[in-house]
């Protein structure tokens, strides 16, 4: 057992992945509502021998905190709107030979029912799956059972992505919206 398992193990969570290690893909993750999430979601997919960069707003990319967040394959979300970020992360994609790369939909562990969609342009435009991670506090579990493709209708992918968060719950359930 890796260490990364039995830390989460003796805190009580149970971890089940068993979507394919693809070489490349997206992992969604919800419920975001806390940023234990983050170390929850970390923890988890190293635990089965997996390494994933994430997306984080920019404000926390500050030295010191900068560097470790950069080593641990942080990639920084700039404030403002109109950036290329998507562009970059799918020229960084193409480019690679193995990338998994986590982004939370929801944008905010504030409650939000408007999700952001850059992950479903992402992956279209990229080729590679999107794995659906759920980080569960009411059961405490932490689950990457099911791969998503993204069709190119993002309303009827959005529909279909929420529908499959809907009965999880995060930390603080009341910031969580599939609607």
């Amino acid at each position: 057992m890796s260490f990364f398992k039995l830390l989460l193990r003796i805190a009580g969570w149970k971890v089940n992945i068993t979507v394919p290690d693809y070489p490349k893909c997206i992992i969604c993750v919800a419920p975001h509502t806390s940023n234990w999430d983050f170390v929850l979601g970390k923890l988890a997919y190293a635990s089965v021998g997996r390494k994933a960069g994430f997306l984080m707003k920019e404000s926390w990319f500050f030295f010191p905190l900068n560097l470790f967040f950069k080593a641990i394959g942080g990639i920084p979300v700039p404030k403002k709107r109109g950036s290329s970020l998507s562009g970059d992360i799918i020229k960084k994609f193409n480019s690679k030979k193995r990338m998994a790369l986590a982004i939370t939909p929801e944008g905010t562990r504030s409650r939000t029912d408007t999700w952001r969609t850059g992950f479903l342009h992402i992956a279209e435009k990229a080729d590679i799956p999107i794995v659906l991670g759920v980080i569960d506090y009411k059961r405490k579990l932490i689950l990457i059972e099911r791969t998503f493709r993204a069709s190119g209708n993002t309303d009827a992918d959005m529909r279909a992505i929420k529908d499959y968060y809907r009965p999880f719950t995060g930390l603080y359930p009341e910031k969580f919206s599939t609607d």
